[in-house]
């Protein structure tokens, strides 16, 4: 009676094993899918994006590091979670950790010094109208800019000293480019911050199913007596 209690016990304490192991697997599959969404995006906007001639970085380069690291991660992850490995579940375990702390550090010096990054963003814009004229790539960028965006030059049509291109709203009133995009930014703060709220949960969920597989598998190894 009692080897069959603890051969009961240990069918229940397997199953439950393979049940956090296949589910570890499966989430680690959706983040190998984000990532190679996010990659793929990213790659997309280096190619058609014309916003990076006017800065050194932008929304593609800032896409395909995302993403070429979330898929690293959910790699290591993946794999520990199918052979069991201690090492590459607390290896995505730190990453994880590193990726957590450096986001909310991000956050905090974008608090910190929004006004230096708003003077930054404002003068490299405000730099690149002085060459519409002298190069033809700059042209095409804010031609295309001010049409699809609506609005004339970084914060009206001032900036263009009375004689704005025709790709400029007629509307003498319209906003700038920069200031239109700060507004919608603002506008959309709350749903900004709700979408950076569930991508830190999720981290922490992972991080969490990495521990208690780890955890699983000295239990494990403990029960065979290894």
């Amino acid at each position: 009676m009692t080897v069959l209690i603890e051969l009961r016990k240990d069918v229940i304490l397997f199953s439950s094993e393979n049940v956090n192991r296949y589910s570890r697997v499966l989430w680690d599959s959706f983040f190998q899918f984000c990532g190679c969404c996010i990659l793929g995006f990213g790659i997309y906007f280096l190619i058609h994006n014309n916003f990076r001639l006017l800065l050194s970085l932008t929304l593609g380069n800032v896409l395909v590091i995302v993403g070429s690291i979330i898929m690293v991660v959910a790699f290591l992850g993946c794999m520990g979670s199918i052979k069991e490995n201690k090492c590459l579940l607390m290896s995505f375990f730190i990453l994880l950790l590193i990726i957590l702390l450096a986001e909310v550090t991000l956050a905090i010096l974008l608090f910190v010094y929004e006004q230096k990054l708003n003077d930054y963003v404002s003068e490299s814009l405000t730099e690149s109208i002085k060459q519409y004229h002298l190069d033809n790539s700059t042209r095409a960028t804010w031609d295309s800019i001010q049409s699809v965006l609506q609005c004339c030059g970084v914060n009206g049509t001032s900036d263009w000293n009375g004689h704005p291109p025709k790709s400029c709203p007629s509307d003498p009133q319209v906003q700038g480019c920069y200031a239109k995009v700060k507004l919608w930014f603002h506008s959309n703060f709350l749903h900004i911050g709700i979408i950076t709220i569930c991508v830190c949960v999720i981290q922490v969920l992972g991080m969490s199913f990495a521990l208690t597989l780890n955890c699983q598998i000295d239990k494990t190894s403990q029960t065979l007596g290894l």
